[in-house]
Order: C-alpha cells, then sequence, then structure tokens
C-alpha cells in the first residue's frame, strides 16, 4: 500500500472528531445480516458492531438519528429483502423504539414528527433505483436528511454507491463511524510500520481472486503461508501432479512469476508438504494422507495435512504480525477443517498482532471458537481483500480528513 494511501486512512475525520450535539445525523451502517427461511437473524454481529457509533450520537445529544443500509441483492422492491425483518432486533439492542420509514420522504416526515433522540431505520437503501449507480439526485435526496453524514459500513465501503460515496458531496460534515475509524486503524497498524517479521495466510479457492493481492503484499510481509485450493495452482507450478484437485491452469505461470518475485524480494513462501486427499467431497468413502506431490490418482487435495499443520503453526509462531485472508482448507466439513481450525489455534495463542479477513475466514475463526482471541476481525471481504492490494476504498476519499 503506497505511504500517502495509508496516510488518508489514518488522517479521516471520525464523528469523535466533530460536535454532533442537536444536529441530525444519518449513518450509513451495515445490516445485511444472514437470516434463515422464516427471517429470524441467525448472527446479528454487523449489528452489533454498529451499535458504538448510534449510541454516541445518542448519548452526546444528536437531534436525530438516520440509519441506512442495504440487505442482499434485490432486483427491485420485495418483502424478502425488506429491513423490516431486522427492526425488532435493532430496538432490543439499543434498547429503544426505533421509528421505520418506507421511503426518504416518510423519512423526513419522521424526522419532524418525532422528539429529540430519536432513531429511524430507513427501507433496504437498494430498493432506490439509483443507489448502486451512485445516482446524484438520489446522493442529494440523502443528504438533504442529515447536518452530519457518518459512514460507519466497512464492508460496502469499496462500492461506489450513493449512499457510501455521492451523498457526501452534498452533506455539510462527512466522517467515519467509530466501526469505520477501527478498521481503518487496524489496518494502518498491520501494513504501515508494523511489527515485523509480518506473515500472511492466504487461502481461498481461486489465485485469481487473490493476484492483486500477493503482488501488493510482497512489499509489506516478510513469509507467506499460502494454503487452501489456491495453493493446489501453486504445488502444480511446483511441477507436482495434483491429479482432481482444484487447479486454475490458466494462472500456473502466473504463480510462477509470484514465487520468482518472492524470491527477489526475499519473502518466503510456505505451501503445503503433504495434503489431506479424497475421492470424493461429498461422500468422501476414501480419505488419505500423502505428500503434496504424491496426491494419488483420481482423488483430489481438499486440505493441508498433519505435517503441514506443524510447519505452519511454527511459521505463525516466528510471527509478530499475522494477516490472514481466506481458509486453508474445506472448513464447512468436519473432515476437512481440521487444517483450518489448526492454524486458528496456532494463531490465537500468540502474542502478534492478528488482524483476519472478512467473509470465510472470519466464519472459519467462528467455527474454530476463537473470535475472541483475534486482534481484529474485519467486517468486511471485499473490502479488506481491496485495503490489502493497496486501493484507497471509494467510500474513504470523500471523507473529511484531519
Amino acid at each position: 500500500m503506497k505511504e500517502a494511501g495509508i496516510e488518508l486512512m489514518k488522517n479521516t475525520k471520525s464523528v469523535r472528531d466533530i460536535d454532533v450535539n442537536g444536529k441530525r445525523v444519518l449513518i450509513r451502517v451495515d445490516f445485511n445480516v444472514p437470516m434463515d427461511e422464516d427471517f429470524d437473524i441467525s448472527d446479528d454481529t454487523r449489528i452489533r458492531e454498529a451499535l458504538p457509533t448510534i449510541n454516541y450520537c445518542i448519548d452526546n445529544h444528536a437531534k436525530n438519528i438516520v440509519l441506512v443500509s442495504h440487505l442482499g441483492r434485490p432486483k427491485g422492491r420485495s418483502a424478502e429483502f425488506s429491513l423490516k425483518h431486522v427492526i425488532k432486533r435493532v430496538e432490543r439492542l439499543l434498547g429503544r423504539n426505533v421509528g421505520f420509514a418506507e421511503s426518504i420522504e416518510e423519512a423526513a416526515l419522521l424526522q419532524e414528527q418525532s422528539p429529540s433522540g430519536s432513531v429511524i431505520l430507513l427501507e433496504n437503501i437498494r430498493f432506490c433505483v439509483g443507489e448502486e449507480k451512485n445516482d446524484k439526485d438520489l446522493s442529494q435526496k440523502l443528504a438533504a436528511l442529515c447536518d452530519i453524514y457518518v459512514n460507519d459500513a466497512f464492508g460496502t465501503s469499496h462500492r461506489a454507491h450513493s449512499s457510501t460515496c455521492g451523498i457526501a458531496e452534498f452533506a455539510k460534515e462527512r466522517v467515519a463511524g467509530l466501526l469505520l475509524k477501527k478498521e481503518i486503524d487496524s489496518f494502518a497498524k498491520a501494513m504501515a510500520n508494523p511489527l515485523k517479521p509480518v506473515l500472511l495466510i492466504v487461502g481461498g479457492s481461486k489465485v485469481s481472486s487473490k493476484l492483486a493481492l500477493l503482488y501488493n503484499i510482497l512489499d509489506v510481509v516478510d513469509k507467506i503461508i499460502i494454503g487452501g485450493a489456491m495453493s493446489n495452482t501453486f504445488l502444480k507450478a511446483c511441477g507436482y501432479d495434483m491429479q482432481k484437485s482444484l487447479v486454475e491452469e490458466d494462472l500456473v505461470a502466473e504463480a510462477k512469476k509470484i514465487l520468482e518475485h518472492a524470491r527477489e524480494k526475499k519473502v518466503k513462501i510456505y505451501l503445503p508438504v503433504d495434503v489431506v486427499s479424497t475421492d470424493d467431497v461429498k461422500t468422501h468413502t476414501q480419505i488419505k494422507i500423502t505428500p503434496a506431490q504424491d496426491v494419488p490418482e483420481g482423488f483430489m487435495a481438499v486440505d493441508m495435512g498433519p505435517a503441514t499443520s506443524k510447519l505452519f503453526s511454527e511459521v505463525v509462531r516466528d510471527s509478530q504480525t499475522i494477516i490472514w485472508n481466506g481458509p486453508l482448507g474445506i472448513y464447512e466439513i468436519q473432515a476437512f477443517s481440521r487444517g483450518t481450525f489448526n492454524l486458528a489455534h496456532a494463531v490465537s495463542d500468540t502474542y502478534a498482532f492478528s488482524l483476519i479477513g472478512g467473509g470465510d475466514t472470519a466464519d472459519a475463526i467462528d467455527r474454530a471458537g476463537e473470535r475472541d482471541n483475534m486482534s481484529f476481525i474485519s467486517t468486511g471481504g471485499g473490502a479488506s481483500l481491496e485495503l490489502l492490494e493497496g486501493k484507497i476504498l471509494p467510500a474513504f476519499k470523500v471523507l473529511e480528513q484531519k
């Protein structure tokens, strides 16, 4: 990440740097929470993470607070993606009544009618046609609801939408929420003058989705652990026959280039030395542990083996800063989760600063029972990946600097 980008992130104003007393505040939150078929919320982490900013505005006597969020990827208005399904949970966690507005116009009316300190939740912003197009008219309408715009939705900060970018052009004041500021500070700590040695753990299924990350991060880290299905492509680049394992054949040459660049920059890359392989992921009637270069004919590698787990754990123990993005096996299936979970336990046992990327990585850490033992778990998958790639997120660019 370029130094200018890091400084921009670190110098972003937060809601603590301004006076909210008596002012209308619009907070872009991320209430895009998972729900079952009965619309019961299965994980309310994203709502809980937004509470400090909302409560800060309440405690500091904001005139009223409008909460704006998306839910899912609706194609037009639909009951399935209505934020009505989350309002009870928001009320319970806040310990107060929350108004609900079906439209921006209704939100403006509620602002006039509600007492000082009231909280209003606007219906799914993606029901508005112009949201994802960063429509200027929609941005102006949203800005008219507030004196202060607060972005506290890190998970959508890599999207140039009306509620994350466009609104800032018309808002009187535009700052980061406490969660967004915490995200910024954590990434700056991991990537700007971090404690060394710095380790990147990278996994997931595809090299293609992590190419920019791997090239950018070589200037930051001292060593890299590559696991998950993407390690198959690197092992193939080393000349191994990976049999039926998931391999991105068109990126084998690119994997070789990354290995060469790492050697030039004296960054040590660790790949699996042994693997857990199976004849079938779903039925897995046969499971074998073999050296990485000896995957049995007709089998596919689905997890790291015990020797690799021990090796990777030793690498973790010798690190002072750990950045982790992507699980290292098919962790959702118990038989193939051991490698990822063992590494999670190893990271939790260190005194290193550990920054965990969002999405599947956070879910894997949860399943391993180690959430509370990590230094920071990001709330955004795509956003965290783009930050690690060295990009300045669109939503950061439009916020005020100190």
